[in-house]
């Protein structure tokens, strides 16, 4: 978490205080109009002379650029846009039918890069329990608010017949966090499963849930209901949990999620997600899989964070191909699939 620090001293008179408030005043107007015009951040202005960012790690981490002195996403980020692709036709389809059944995906609510290179090869991640989000990730464009709209009791029906209409072997489904429910919709995820298990019993069903505000008997009832993974994203390592996520989710409450659904049913694979260039170290990152070992989570997977928008958080490094891989190798030698 940044902070400005402000140095104050005691004035000698009330004169001298109501003098010095002046600049500070014009200073603090001008800083506001920056902000509202060009989209800036408050951060933009807590940099050192050398101008790194407050958000460094605790070590250098080694072949990263910094992507303040290069801002311009690298070579091997650029992706093709939506219609560029072999695979056309295929895209098409799986948006017509997401329009269609009025359904939502994250590709589009967070405006991935990705999207065409998934839809294209026929993947798509459906995202339900509503497109507005009960919380706040500083990395994340999905809409928030306290009070979504309620959730479609035939939302389930439509998601199943949607995605088995694909001919998929394989599908995602993610939610937002619904903390206006008392169960933060883990009743209405298990019936998704079981609606699409009971029109395709051989599809493969990965479901990247919330944390349920650490309800153990959430996470147990989404785990239980027929689904092949059990996703709960873990996000960044510790010391960045508070900089990246909403306040109310947690690095120990996200890992307590993770065992909680393993012990439930060994059978399901678990599975985290973690995004690299937010200002993490190498030793973090290697305690972060090692606690995830620990808790049973059995895939890990890494990817480069992007920012969506400029009121979004920063990207501190890019990360090159080479410690993708080398994350990979340790990966597999610590247990991971």
């Amino acid at each position: 978490m940044s902070c400005l620090r402000f140095a104050s001293r005691r004035a000698a008179s009330t004169l001298s205080v109501q003098r010095s408030e002046a600049p500070y005043r014009r200073r603090l107007e001008e800083l506001r109009k920056q902000l509202a015009s060009d989209g800036t951040e408050i951060d933009d202005f807590v940099r050192e002379k050398d101008g790194s960012s407050v958000f460094e790690s605790v070590d250098v981490v080694g072949g990263r650029t910094d992507a303040y002195s290069e801002p311009q996403k690298p070579s091997w980020l650029k992706v093709r846009p939506p219609g560029d692709h072999e695979s056309q036709k295929e895209y098409t389809r799986l948006r017509e039918t997401v329009r269609k059944k009025k359904l939502a995906t994250v590709c589009e609510e967070a405006r991935c890069p990705n999207i065409g290179e998934c839809w294209g090869g026929g993947t798509a991640t459906i995202m339900i329990m509503g497109d507005t989000c009960t919380r706040g990730c500083r990395f994340c464009n999905i809409k928030t608010s306290k009070a979504p709209e309620q959730l479609d009791p035939q939302e389930p029906v439509h998601a199943a017949e949607a995605v088995t209409s694909w001919g998929l072997k394989y599908v995602v489904i993610t939610s937002v966090d619904r903390d206006d429910y008392e169960d933060g919709g883990s009743a209405h995820i298990a019936k998704t499963v079981k609606e699409m298990k009971s029109r395709q019993s051989d599809l493969l069903i990965e479901v990247l849930a919330p944390d349920f505000r650490g309800s153990l008997k959430d996470v147990e009832q989404v785990a239980g209901c027929g689904l092949d993974v059990y996703a709960h994203n873990l996000e960044t390592v510790e010391r960045l949990q508070g900089a990246v996520r909403d306040y109310r989710a947690g690095y120990k409450q996200s890992l307590k999620t993770l065992e909680a659904a393993k012990s439930h049913a060994p059978h399901v694979v678990t599975k985290t997600s973690l995004m690299l260039g937010v200002g993490e170290s190498h030793e973090e990152i290697r305690q972060t899989m090692r606690d995830l070992r620990n808790c049973g989570v059995e895939v890990v997977t890494f990817g480069q964070y992007l920012r969506p928008s400029k009121r979004h958080l920063k990207v501190e490094q890019w990360v090159p191909p080479h410690e993708f891989e080398m994350w990979k190798q340790e990966g597999e030698q610590m247990g991971f699939r």
